[in-house]
C-alpha cells in the first residue's frame, strides 16, 4: 500500500473574514479591486464590507442564514462574500446563466431566503420569478452601472437601458447602496471554523445529480493556505492576478479570490471570458498571475493578438479543471516566459489536491505532488477496501484539511464518497515511484469495450497531437457487438482540413486497436461548461437521442 503526502507544513487556520483584515492592515493603501478599468484600494473594500455585514444584520443576516449570490465577476461578489461571512452567514453560489428550474432547485435544497444579484434583466428577472413564488424573501439588488469608470457608466445608462430591469420600490428589494450606507460596525461573532459552513457550494459530485458540499472555514482557510505555500515565489502586496474563471465556480471562488485576498494581490476582474476584454486588460493592468482552465490558455496561445501584445509580465499560471495538453502548456509558455503548471481538485476538497512544483520537477501528463498537509492514495475498484502500491491503477483518494465535511441533507450519499477518513474521487489513476499523480479518466467516463477498459483521455492525447486538431473530446457510444466503442468529436484549427480518414491513419501510429475511434465527428463548436471545460454531457445525450431512434426506425 503506497499513501503519499504532501509537504509538512503548519497551516495557520481561521475564519476566512480574517484573510481580508490582514490584508487590509498590511496593504490597506494598496489596489485590492481592478473591475474594467476603475479601481478599489484593500482599505476602501474593507470598510465596504464592514458597512454592507451592518446592513444585512438588519436584514437578519447571521449565524446559518444563506445568502445567495447570482453575480457574475464584480467587486459586489467579493464584497458580499465577505460581509455573510462576517456575520456567520453560509454563501450559496448560483451560476447566474442557470434557467429559473435550476435556481428554484437549488434555493429549496440550500433553504437560501436572501438573494444578491445584478440589476440587468438577463439575471434579475429570473431571481424575481423565485420572489414571486415565495422562495425567497428578499433580493439585494446591484446595479451595474455604480462600479463602471465614469465613462463607461455614463454610456451604460445612455445605451443600455433596455438590458436594465425594472426593479420593485417595497421593503422586499433592498439597494446595494443602502447596505454600503450603514453606519457603525458589525457586531463579533464567534464562528467555528471546523463546524460552521462558510460555503454550500453546488456540484454534480460523483453520481452527476447536484448537491451541495458543505465547505467550512477550515476548508476554505485551509486551501487558500495550500495554494499560497504551492506558490513560494509570489510576493505577498505586489502580485497582480487577472481574474478570468467566474468566482461561483469553486476554482475561482478559492485560487483566485481568496486566495488573493489572503495574499494581498490586486484581483484584475472580468466578468466573463472574451478574448479582446482579456488581451486589453494584460496590456493595460501587466498582470502576473493567470490561472485557468486549458481552453483558456489555447484561446489566448492561438489568438492573432497574442503575436501583438506584451504578455511577459505573466510569471506563474495554474491550469485546472481539465487535462492540460502538452502542446497547449509549450505553445503559453512560448508565448509568454511563464512557467505553466497543471494541478488537480475536485468540488468536495474546496478545490485543490495536487499541483505540479514551480521549483521542481515539472512532470508532462502528471497533476503534480499532493499539497502539503494532504494525502493521496489509489484505491482498488473492485476491492473498495484495499489501497494500492506504485503503478498501480485505481480510484484516486484524497485526505485533507481542505476536504468538505459532506454534502448538504444527503448523509447517505456522503457516506458512499467519504469512507475511512478518504474522499473517493471518482477519478482513475496511478501514483509513479516519485510521488507525481497520474489520472488516466473519469469511473464514470471508462469505457467497456469487449471486455476491455479504454480510457477517453488516451484517446483525446493521442489526437491533440496531431497539428489541425484545436479540441478532442471521446465519449462511449453503444455497439451491437462490443458493447461500447469510443467515438471522438473534433474542432479542427482554423483553416485545416484534415479528413477523418487521415485522424484515423495518424492515430493508428498512437492507439491500439482497441481504442480506436468508431467514428471522428467533426465541430465547428464543441459544448463547454461555463469555466471553459469540454462538456461531454450534451454530446452523450446526443448519442443517446440518436441511439434512440434509430432504434425505434427498425
Amino acid at each position: 500500500m503506497a499513501v503519499h503526502t504532501g509537504a509538512e507544513h503548519t497551516l495557520p487556520l481561521r475564519p476566512i473574514p480574517d484573510f481580508l483584515d490582514e490584508t487590509v492592515r498590511r496593504f490597506g493603501e494598496r489596489t485590492g479591486v481592478d473591475f474594467l478599468g476603475r479601481t478599489w484600494r484593500w482599505r476602501e473594500i474593507g470598510r465596504t464590507v464592514e458597512r454592507v455585514a451592518v446592513g444585512l444584520a438588519a436584514l437578519g443576516v447571521g449565524k446559518g442564514t444563506r445568502v445567495g449570490l447570482c453575480l457574475p465577476n464584480t467587486p459586489y461578489y467579493l464584497i458580499a462574500y465577505f460581509a455573510v461571512l462576517r456575520l456567520g452567514g453560509t454563501v450559496v453560489n448560483f451560476n447566474p446563466l442557470y434557467v429559473e428550474r435550476e435556481l428554484a432547485d437549488q434555493v429549496r435544497d440550500s433553504g437560501t431566503t436572501i438573494m444578491v444579484t445584478l440589476d440587468l434583466k438577463m439575471i434579475f428577472d429570473k431571481v424575481e420569478a423565485l420572489h414571486r413564488k415565495g422562495l425567497l424573501e428578499r433580493i439585494v439588488v446591484c446595479p451595474m452601472a455604480d462600479i463602471l469608470p465614469f465613462v463607461k457608466r455614463w454610456l451604460f445608462r445612455l445605451f443600455k437601458r433596455g438590458e436594465r430591469a425594472s426593479i420593485p420600490r417595497d421593503a422586499a428589494h433592498v439597494a446595494f447602496a443602502d447596505l454600503a450606507r450603514s453606519h457603525g460596525h458589525p457586531a463579533p461573532v464567534a464562528i467555528d471554523i471546523h463546524t460552521d459552513i462558510a460555503v454550500l457550494q453546488y456540484t454534480g459530485g460523483t453520481t452527476g445529480i447536484p448537491k451541495a458540499a458543505v465547505l467550512t472555514h477550515a476548508n476554505l482557510c485551509a486551501n487558500a493556505e495550500q495554494v499560497r505555500a504551492a506558490f513560494p515565489g509570489a510576493r505577498p502586496g505586489e502580485e497582480r492576478l487577472l481574474a478570468v474563471l467566474p468566482f461561483f465556480h469553486v476554482f475561482g471562488m478559492t485560487v483566485l479570490q481568496n486566495y488573493s485576498v489572503a495574499s494581498g494581490t490586486e484581483l484584475v476582474m472580468l466578468p466573463r471570458f472574451e478574448l479582446g476584454m482579456l488581451f486589453k486588460a494584460v496590456a493595460r493592468t501587466r498582470p502576473t498571475l493567470l490561472p485557468g482552465v486549458p481552453t483558456l490558455f489555447a484561446a489566448v496561445a492561438g489568438a492573432h493578438q497574442a503575436q501583438t501584445i506584451d504578455m511577459t509580465s505573466i510569471r506563474y499560471c495554474f491550469s485546472g479543471g481539465a487535462p492540460l495538453p502538452a502542446e497547449i502548456k509549450a505553445q503559453f509558455e512560448g508565448l509568454t516566459g511563464c512557467t505553466l503548471v497543471e494541478g488537480y481538485g475536485l468540488t468536495e476538497a474546496a478545490p485543490v489536491v495536487s499541483v505540479n512544483p514551480l521549483d521542481g520537477v515539472n512532470k508532462i501528463g502528471s497533476i503534480g505532488l499532493p499539497l502539503v498537509g494532504t494525502r493521496v492514495a489509489v484505491r482498488d475498484l473492485d476491492d473498495g477496501e484495499r489501497l494500492l502500491d506504485v503503478g498501480e491503477r485505481g480510484e484516486i483518494v484524497v485526505s485533507g484539511p481542505q476536504v468538505m465535511r459532506g454534502y448538504w441533507n444527503r448523509p447517505g450519499e456522503s457516506e458512499a464518497v467519504l469512507r475511512d477518513g478518504w474522499l473517493g474521487t471518482g477519478d482513475v489513476g496511478y501514483i509513479d515511484e516519485d510521488g507525481y499523480i497520474f489520472l488516466v479518466d473519469r469511473i464514470k467516463d471508462l469505457i467497456i469495450c469487449s471486455g476491455f477498459n479504454v480510457y477517453p483521455r488516451v484517446i483525446e492525447e493521442a489526437l491533440y497531437r496531431h497539428a489541425d486538431v484545436a479540441e478532442a473530446t471521446v465519449i462511449a457510444v453503444p455497439d451491437s457487438y462490443r458493447g461500447q466503442v469510443p467515438k471522438a468529436f473534433v474542432r479542427r484549427v482554423e483553416g485545416a482540413t484534415v479528413t477523418e480518414a487521415e485522424l484515423h491513419e495518424f492515430l493508428a501510429g498512437h492507439l491500439s486497436k482497441i481504442e480506436m475511434p468508431r467514428t471522428i465527428e467533426f465541430r465547428l463548436v464543441l459544448p463547454k461548461t461555463l469555466v471553459g471545460k469540454l462538456s461531454k454531457k450534451e454530446l452523450v445525450e446526443e448519442e443517446a437521442q440518436r441511439h434512440a431512434d434509430g432504434a425505434g426506425s427498425d
